[in-house]
C-alpha cells in the first residue's frame, strides 16, 4: 500500500515512544491497527464493488450482443422461410396449372366403357 521500508517504520516507532510515552504506546498501537484494518476492509469493498460493476456492465454487453445475434438468426430464418414458403407456393401453382390444363383434354372424352375400349 505505502512504499515504508524498515528504516522508515524504526523512525516512527521512536517518534511515537517519545510523543505518546511508553504507558500509552500499547493502547495506541492498538487503536491504530483497528483503525487501519477497517480501512483495509473498507478499501477491500470497494474495490469488490468497482470489480462486480465492471462484471455486471461486461455481462450487460454481452447480453446485448446475444439478443442482437439471435435477432439477426431469427431475421434471416423468416427471410429464409419465406423463400421456401414462395417457391413452395409457385411450385404448387405451376403443377395445380398443368394438371389443370391436361384435365380439360380428359374431360373432352366421355367417361363411358366405349371410350375405355370395352363395348357392349
Amino acid at each position: 500500500m505505502f512504499d515504508i521500508g524498515f528504516t522508515e517504520l524504526m523512525v516512527i516507532g521512536v517518534v511515537a515512544l517519545i510523543v505518546v510515552g511508553p504507558e500509552r504506546l500499547p493502547r495506541v498501537a492498538r487503536t491504530v491497527g483497528a483503525l487501519l484494518g477497517r480501512l483495509q476492509r473498507y478499501v477491500a469493498d470497494v474495490k469488490a464493488d468497482i470489480n462486480r460493476e465492471v462484471e455486471l456492465d461486461e455481462l450487460r454487453k454481452m447480453k446485448d450482443s446475444v439478443q442482437q445475434a439471435a435477432s439477426e438468426f431469427e431475421t434471416s430464418m423468416n427471410e429464409d422461410l419465406r423463400k421456401a414458403e414462395t417457391d413452395l407456393n409457385r411450385s404448387v401453382a405451376e403443377a395445380a396449372g398443368e394438371s389443370q390444363s391436361e384435365t380439360p383434354a380428359a374431360l373432352d372424352k366421355p367417361d363411358t366403357p366405349e371410350a375405355h375400349g370395352a363395348s357392349r
